[in-house]
């Protein structure tokens, strides 16, 4: 293997990682950063942790469907992830008769096991491929390299690609596109839902502790991958066999103490640790405040519908539970990094590399570039905010705007009969699938709010010409709410695409003008096209020039502080990655000390009955006051471990990451961060940072005592 570029770490200090920071490269484990996680407690070689050749513990984990980690724990390739990682296909194989999220499922035999649309990605191989990548582009400015890349990346990933192995490539941007590393994955297509607890128990603590700690969440599922009789990947089929994996995790039961060793494989989705304080002034002061705004209005509304009715509740549950998780994220990661002062940290150290970068033409204008590129852009940031958590936030609204293609079809009178009766049928079928996802009472509460914050916080130049005069004209004030919420009781019931007798009356002869005069259309339509044609090339520019000066400034980086240059771990990209660190206390403030570890005990106090947060089912309340734990309590804390915490580096995408000690064996799930340290994607807090895990130990007690699934743990390795 080509030896990797390396580059600094860039920490709030910009020159180090710190104690327990890093998403570390899983082939360069060996050579960075072992010898620390042997003294950190680590009992495996080099080559058990990563090999070319050999079975070693990556390929145990898993990409698990589009945007979590799954790993594999037995020679039948069954899988743990994160409940909410499972959630859409819980929630899509249940229904009002068989409500599985609500009530939990466990398949006590395999021909039990559900067929779901998802698919996992096992890593094959790692290649650098930068010197292929920048031949290609030698030569190009900015603008031409940016349009080229995907055409030399696709022309890279095609030669490793292979459909009926399933292997396919993915070439990820490191270090600000200064190195380019294609991970070459396998990917099976037949996974099926083992087991889920009940949603009580899988998100017990709902919002309200959603990045907290304390926390006792059973946040997990199980699934099983399969495969054809010769172990390739394959569509469903009653003729698949479980997969039989290079390596499976063993459990352990054991237990662990303060202090013990961890680390976590997985694919961590996004970091921005070489933000700019520019960035960080425009995330403090604008994306996030407008996200979470406009997310907490949806979340409003939305669950006053969902606590009256379990169908719609059941119906709502996975948009629901996307749009908190990161409301309560964004409003966090603000005030974390208002109140360590990041941007200021940022700037001194800005301030430090514009004085050495002074007589090198390559990086003495790079700040003042930044400087010009964001005042160029904020003034329009607040409207593609509102844009994409507002205006398309409502369902009914996003749905028309997926019109916008179907309308250029029809405008073109060259565009042939065919194509627009195929066209016609793929809305039918899109528009089937929209009304049985969509909860009218919701929406259109929704749709007022929007339209009319959009009104009153959105600069009145940016604003769609004539949307809100004609608005007025037909509906009264601007200033009164009752206007906007008139204007949306009509869209609803005049739009053609809740009304079945006009949807066919217009698919029967379908015109642009019909179209164009649908009022759900003529909405999102107008704010989707105002930002296309008027500032979408801004915000493009803007991004470009945004990652053309990333480039240099991280070079200019590795040359300022040539030292510093010994351990490296890039932004986070969903690639695997490894962090390492231990099982750890901590106190978040004075005169309070949290515990590494949260019990039933825990459990039972925070339980109500009825309620839509911290409600459990009947069977493990008793079982829980009966002390029924089994070979599952933990003999130190003499009750049952739920939770624990690590000082692991972790973001999103590492949600079912297993957590694994220093033999090699799994401890628990990571699947969330605590809130005194949300600016992680930023900085990372060494003091205050943690990663929230379920423990291992309380997930077999579920699937054991609790849903009575013994199949499930007869099948595991467990270390005892």
């Amino acid at each position: 293997m080509k030896k990797i570029f390396l580059a600094i770490v860039l920490s709030i200090s910009l020159l180090k990682a710190s104690a327990d920071e890093g998403m570390w490269l899983p082939m360069l484990l060996g050579e960075q950063v072992y010898n620390d996680m042997v003294k950190r407690g680590l009992k495996l070689t080099k080559e058990q942790l990563y090999s070319i050749n050999k079975s070693s513990l990556k390929d145990a984990i898993i990409i698990f469907g589009g945007g979590c980690t799954g790993e594999i724990v037995s020679s039948e390739g069954l899988i743990f992830t994160n409940h909410h990682c499972g959630y859409g296909a819980i929630a899509g194989a249940s229904s009002v008769e068989h409500n599985y999220l609500r009530d939990g499922f466990y398949a006590l035999n395999k021909e039990q096991e559900i067929k779901s649309s998802l698919s996992v990605q096992f890593l094959d191989k790692i290649v650098d491929v930068t010197k292929d990548v920048e031949d290609a582009v030698k030569g190009l400015s900015w603008d031409e390299r940016v349009k080229k890349l995907p055409e030399v990346l696709k022309a890279i990933t095609d030669k490793v690609a292979d459909k009926e192995n399933g292997l396919e490539g993915r070439v990820y941007s490191m270090f600000k596109g200064n190195q380019y590393i294609m991970y070459v994955y396998k990917r099976y297509r037949d996974i099926r839902l083992v087991g889920a607890p009940p949603e009580s128990v899988g998100k017990f603590g709902g919002d309200t502790d959603n990045w907290e700690w304390p926390r006792h969440t059973g946040d997990f599922s199980v699934f099983r991958v399969y495969a054809s009789k010769e172990g390739k990947p394959a569509d469903y089929s009653n003729d698949n066999v479980p997969l039989k994996p290079k390596h499976f995790l063993p459990v352990s039961i054991k237990g662990f103490k303060d202090g013990d060793y961890a680390m976590i494989y997985g694919y961590p989705g996004g970091t921005n640790r070489y933000e700019t304080s520019y960035g960080i002034k425009l995330k403090n002061e604008i994306e996030n405040p407008s996200l979470v705004n406009l997310r907490d209005m949806r979340l409003k509304y939305m669950y006053e519908q969902m606590i009256k009715d379990p169908a719609v509740k059941l119906k709502l549950a996975n948009s629901y539970a996307g749009i908190a998780n990161y409301w309560k994220f964004f409003d966090g990661e603000t005030k974390q990094l208002i109140k360590f002062k990041t941007q200021q940290q940022k700037e001194e150290y800005e301030a430090k590399f514009t004085a050495w970068a002074k007589g090198k033409p390559e990086y003495a204008n790079i700040f003042s570039d930044y400087a010009k590129n964001y005042a160029t852009w904020t003034p329009y940031s607040k409207q593609r905010q509102y844009l994409n958590e507002g205006i398309v936030g409502s369902p009914l609204a996003a749905f028309a705007a997926s019109f916008i293609a179907l309308e250029d079809k029809l405008l073109k009178p060259s565009t042939p009969s065919a194509e627009i009766k195929k066209a016609i049928e793929a809305a039918t079928a899109n528009r089937k699938a929209f009304i049985e996802g969509e909860d009218l009472p919701s929406d259109e509460k929704i749709l007022a709010a929007v339209a009319m914050m959009f009104y009153n916080d959105v600069d009145k130049n940016q604003h769609p010409v004539g949307l809100y005069e004609t608005m007025k004209s037909n509906y009264g004030s601007l200033k009164e709410e009752a206007t906007f919420k008139n204007w949306a009781k009509d869209v609803f019931a005049k739009t053609m695409l809740l009304d079945d007798t006009k949807w066919a009356a217009f698919t029967n002869e379908p015109t642009a003008a019909s179209l164009q005069a649908d009022p759900a259309f003529a909405f999102a339509s107008a704010f989707v096209k105002n930002y296309n044609s008027k500032y979408a090339s801004i915000y493009t520019a803007f991004v470009n020039k945004n990652n053309e000066l990333g480039k240099a400034y991280m070079k200019g980086i590795m040359e300022m502080n040539p030292a510093a240059v010994k351990k490296m771990y890039p932004d986070a990209n969903f690639s695997m990655r490894v962090s390492y660190g231990n099982v750890k206390s901590y106190a978040p403030r004075d005169a309070v000390k949290y515990d590494y570890v949260c019990t039933a005990k825990g459990i039972l106090e925070k339980y109500v009955a009825g309620d839509y947060e911290f409600d459990l089912p009947t069977k493990q309340v008793e079982l829980l006051k009966k002390r029924d734990f089994g070979q599952y309590i933990d003999k130190a804390k003499n009750d049952l471990v739920v939770t624990f915490i690590t000082t692991n580096d972790i973001t999103g995408g590492n949600s079912g990451s297993p957590v694994i000690d220093a033999n090699g064996n799994l401890l628990g799930l990571a699947f969330d961060g605590n809130y005194e340290a949300l600016s992680h994607k930023i900085a990372f807090d060494k003091d205050l940072n943690r990663t929230i895990c379920v423990d291992v130990r309380y997930v077999l007690w579920c699937i054991d005592k609790l849903g009575g699934a013994s199949n499930i743990i007869k099948e595991l390795k467990l270390v005892k």
